[in-house]
């Protein structure tokens, strides 16, 4: 699975951003989709996924923030991001995984074995 993500950038704080993840090269449905972050200095964490169910979760950093969807297909997953604080300042990183479970997927990341990661898109929040 290849993992191309776009839409970061730098805003101010308040302000909005909506990531992009396009995939392709893949042979089996996507389960678990969904984006991680990682500040300097900080480990990564997960923000926000999406199951094969429509089935969302988010991060508690993200509720009533961030939005995160799928375009099956064109096979796109989205996140909205709004009302931008600095402490989201991050490398955001689209990860997806080719079978189940999604259970526990943000605090657990994508299953070694069955996992794929985007290269990351930077979003920068000033205050």
């Amino acid at each position: 699975v290849r993992l191309v993500e776009s839409g970061g950038g730098s805003v101010q704080a308040g302000g909005s951003l909506r990531l992009s993840c396009a995939a392709s090269e893949y042979k089996y449905s996507i389960f678990c989709w969904g984006w991680f972050r990682q500040a300097p200095g900080k480990r990564r964490e997960g923000v926000a996924a999406i199951g094969s169910d429509g089935g969302t979760s988010y991060a508690e950093s993200a509720k009533g923030r961030f939005t995160v969807s799928r375009d099956n297909a064109n096979n796109t997953l989205y996140l909205q991001m709004n009302s931008l604080k600095p402490e989201d300042t991050a490398m955001y990183y689209c990860a997806a995984q080719d079978r189940p479970p999604c259970a526990r997927w943000l605090e657990r990341g994508p299953d070694p074995d069955f996992g794929y990661w985007g290269r990351g898109t930077q979003v920068t929040v000033s205050s």
